[in-house]
């Protein structure tokens, strides 16, 4: 724990934080919170300080989401390259309960999210000391306050359940009994959460927070009121998933005063109400600006494939683009290290140490992208399921694949995201530097020539390097772009589930096919109508919610999304529970080369591994705290 500059006892939210943390704030050297609040420069930096605890969730190793599931995996064990082992471990099963991976409830990359929320409360209890601080600006910075303050309180939800509610910090003068706090119903906090988000973006566009950001040189990354919207309704179709909804796993959950924390009955009106909070977050981004991002091929003309892939990787990785609703910038480089993660050696005369190439999608997220024709591989009665893993030659017509090299099937006829996301042995990637051709069996440019800088897969996440990057023998420079916390086509794909789970299937597909509009493919009628095995799917709401599944794995793919969807939607114990494959990237013939390897067997273990465990020291404690079940 950092050394205080304050002299005051952090009785956190939790008994269990209460053995006397303290707590560093900005500016250095400042007696008492009386000189913090002295002036409205002093309490900008403090507002300043809040932000600080966001967590990095652009960074490989910070985020649980990039490799503490299913979507990338690595070699094992790693001795370089790497921040934190955390995810990997959790990603293989090695969670546990004293001393959990990534534990942001009490302190994981030096961000405890409850230090965090004590911050914003200190914060909103002590502006109004500030004599020098004009009224607009004064409410603006409550609702920047206020909007983390719920951000850190979602955050914990998502990891762990049902959690403590911190609305107001505890004196320091609070008697023992007052700091063993309880968790709080699932329901109670999904209502704080969305109720402290719509309070931080009320008012109209001159009142609290921002529609947009003017100030680009200075604060872009703060919260505006779409952000706020729009991450209240990312809160409440979680709050209207299987996971939350009508769940009786967690029956037996309970706190030791007998509140149970879940409530088992399903209650369809929770997703009337997320499809109205993503419609109004999706009306307040229309009218902040907020579009579907498209490349502007005036400025930089390419082919008509090659613009369809940059729409789909520049609406990831072209900085504050028009379809960003909330990224963050934290460390000032958030995409810095994911970059170098993802990219592999692709100038043969060119080796450079920094291209690490190791964030390596399995084969099974190969499987999940649509053919061209906008359907599942397994589905469309023009694509050659049966023969996906025998050995092609690729033509010139092949778009996406190197003419006269052969790979396997699967890679052939694949919608345009497929091209953008991966890359594989034999495939194209473009920069606007040039294009460059992967090839990466045993020894080739980007292949395992050492015990490091190569995919364990044989597939690479093309989809978050930007176009950008350059490099040498002896030089890389990366353009760092603001990590999405949230985008447009995510927020569009909720409101397409949320309509769907409400019953106004009708209304969900424009939404849909906007996204497929963007990918260069058909509606979802006229593909499955024209393509598929399974022509009516999308008439029954069991259908379309496998295709809005499907699309949003796909439209999401390696932006931390997978791994909380598959949690919200029940599924991860069949899916993440599935062998995890990759290519014999020891070989250097395209017939051994392309076989199947089981590189590990997870275990997704329910309902255990849907929540964090709370670290035990805590709950010794803090007994009115109870542990997840399973752990």
């Amino acid at each position: 724990m950092k050394t205080l500059k304050l002299s005051i006892l952090i009785i956190s939210l939790l008994a269990t934080q209460a053995c006397k943390k303290y707590l560093d704030i900005v500016p250095d050297n400042v007696a008492t919170i009386d000189n913090a609040f002295a002036n409205s420069i002093e309490a900008e930096k403090y507002l300043f300080t809040c932000y600080t605890y966001l967590p990095q969730e652009g960074h490989p190793d910070k985020n649980p989401a990039f490799s503490g599931g299913d979507e990338a995996w690595t070699y094992w064990p790693m001795i370089e390259d790497f921040f934190f082992l955390d995810p990997y471990n959790i990603a293989r099963g090695n969670q546990n309960r004293s001393n959990p991976y990534m534990n942001y409830w009490d302190g994981f990359d030096n961000k405890s999210l409850w230090q965090g929320i004590r911050v914003c409360n200190i914060f909103l209890e002590n502006v109004d000391k500030v004599a020098d601080l004009q009224p607009y600006i004064k409410e603006r910075w409550i609702a920047e306050a206020k909007f983390l303050k719920a951000y850190f309180h979602w955050y914990l939800f998502r990891m762990y359940g049902p959690i403590p509610v911190v609305d107001k910090n505890l004196p320091v003068t609070a008697a023992p009994a007052d700091v063993k706090v309880y968790r709080q119903p699932v329901d109670s906090v999904v209502n704080y959460i969305a109720n402290l988000l719509e309070e931080s973006a009320a008012g109209d566009a001159n009142t609290g927070l921002p529609m947009v950001i003017t100030s680009t040189t200075t604060e872009l990354g703060r919260a505006t009121k779409v952000a706020a919207m729009a991450i209240r309704a990312r809160v409440l179709v979680t709050a209207a998933s299987p996971l939350f909804n009508g769940n009786n796993d967690f029956t037996g959950l309970k706190s030791n005063n007998g509140v149970a924390l879940f409530n088992t009955q399903y209650d369809p009106a929770k997703w009337t109400r997320a499809a109205e909070a993503c419609k109004k977050a999706i009306d307040m981004a229309t009218a902040a600006g907020n579009k579907l991002y498209y490349f502007n091929d005036a400025l930089f003309p390419v082919d008509p494939a090659t613009k369809t892939e940059m729409n789909i990787r520049n609406a990831v990785c072209e900085k504050w683009n028009s379809e960003l609703i909330w990224g963050s910038s934290a460390s000032g480089n958030p995409t810095y290290w994911i970059q170098l993660y993802a990219v592999p050696q692709l100038d043969p005369s060119n080796l450079n140490l920094n291209l690490k190439g190791k964030l390596a999608p399995p084969l099974k997220m190969a499987e999940q992208f649509y053919t061209n024709n906008g359907v599942p591989i397994e589905e469309d009665k023009t694509w050659n399921y049966a023969d996906r893993f025998k050995l092609r030659t690729a033509a010139a017509t092949d778009t996406g694949i190197q003419s006269g090299y052969q790979t396997i099937g699967l890679h052939f006829n694949r919608e345009r995201r497929f091209y953008a996301d991966m890359a594989f042995d034999g495939s194209k990637w473009f920069m606007k530097n040039g294009n460059y051709n992967i090839q990466s069996k045993s020894e080739q440019h980007a292949g395992k020539k050492q015990s490091r800088l190569y995919s364990v897969t044989g597939y690479y996440t093309k989809k978050l390097v930007n176009w950008n990057l350059v490099f040498t023998a002896n030089s890389t420079t990366v353009e760092s772009y603001p990590w999405p916390v949230i985008r447009l086509g995510d927020l569009y794909l909720l409101y397409a589930e949320a309509l769907n789970e409400s019953g106004n299937a009708g209304a969900a597909l424009p939404y849909i096919n906007q996204i497929r509009a963007r990918a260069g493919l058909p509606t979802v009628e006229t593909a499955w109508t024209t393509y598929s095995t399974r022509p009516a799917k999308y008439t029954s709401v069991e259908g379309l919610r496998e295709i809005i599944r499907q699309e949003r794995t796909i439209e999401m793919a390696f932006e931390g999304s997978r791994f909380w969807d598959l949690r919200r939607w029940k599924t991860a114990p069949q899916v993440l529970s599935q062998p995890i494959y990759g290519w014999d990237i020891l070989q250097t013939t395209y017939e051994d080369y392309n076989r199947k390897v089981l590189l590990y067997n997870p275990r997704f273990v329910a309902p255990r591994d849907y929540f964090w465990p709370v670290r035990e020291y805590n709950l010794q404690i803090n007994p009115n705290l109870v542990q997840n079940t399973g752990w």
